[in-house]
């Protein structure tokens, strides 16, 4: 069975998140694509196969991280609709069955890829006692983003701040059911980003996801509103990093960015 290693986000190997991808007949049973997710230990493993002609979309599409599956996966979506793409098994845009509805990606020329996603609602809420102190800064607002995504979102004091946390992630983990995404107003937008990003998913087994598209879209309608623009770039700042542009459109989130396949095998199990 063919498996691929793709860095998401990312325009160069070894950067951005990496994610299994299998191209399947049908999906097996629940327990073997688990172990498969285990044995590769990455943030996520996309499992997809083709549905028939006439169906709601193209692709069923399924992520595991190594000890739960997901609801939504920004990308792990990447990934897979880059596999799809670049082998031409599914050379243009593709629509996937998912958990979290129809997700579509769509190709451009320059070897990007789009991804329509929900739009995450965003609660002002308090922040919650002892948030501070597990994450090692001072929030200045939290969001909450219900619970289809399951995050709080809060925002610190500036760019050197999200770079510098250092959280305890079995003390976070008590405050959000995925996790913990902390942002902060680019330093200087000259560089090519406007706002910074960071995310903290201890409860599905990920301490730091290196580049969350699923985040981007609380992120997206959170900086649109105070900056004032639609169409942004986030960096998450992660010791890999990547790139992620968004596009608010109402209640839908458009997430642009590149991928490379670094490792092209076999599975023999």
């Amino acid at each position: 069975m063919r498996i691929r290693i793709v860095d998401a986000f990312t325009d160069r190997p070894f950067a951005g998140n990496p994610a299994g991808v299998l191209l399947l007949d049908a999906f097996p049973e629940d327990d073997w694509l688990q172990n498969v997710a285990l044995e590769v230990n990455h943030a996520e493993t996309a499992f997809a196969h083709r549905l028939p002609e006439r169906a709601e979309a193209d692709w069923a599409l399924r992520w595991f991280t190594p000890v739960t599956e997901v609801a939504m996966c920004g990308h792990a979506t990447l990934a897979t609709a880059h596999v799809l793409h670049t082998t031409g098994a599914h050379p243009g845009p593709v629509r996937f069955a998912t958990r979290s509805g129809v997700l579509t990606a769509t190709p451009a020329d320059d070897g990007s890829i789009t991804l329509d996603f929900p739009t995450a609602p965003l609660t002002a809420v308090e922040v919650p006692d002892g948030v501070a102190e597990a994450l090692g800064a001072e929030p200045r607002t939290a969001f909450d983003t219900g619970p289809h995504v399951g995050d709080l979102v809060v925002e610190v004091a500036d760019e050197k701040t999200v770079r510098g946390l250092n959280p305890d992630h079995k003390a976070l983990a008590a405050y959000s059911a995925r996790g913990i995404i902390a942002t902060a107003r680019a330093e200087d937008p000259a560089r090519g980003y406007d706002f910074v990003s960071r995310c903290f998913f201890a409860n599905v087994g990920i301490d730091e996801d290196p580049v969350t598209g699923s985040a981007h879209t609380a992120l997206a309608p959170y900086w649109a509103e105070r900056l004032g623009r639609p169409d942004l770039t986030g960096l998450q700042a992660s010791p890999r990093s990547g790139l992620v542009r968004t596009g608010l459109r109402g209640d839908r989130t458009l997430l642009t960015g590149h991928a490379v396949t670094v490792i092209d095998g076999a599975l023999n199990a």
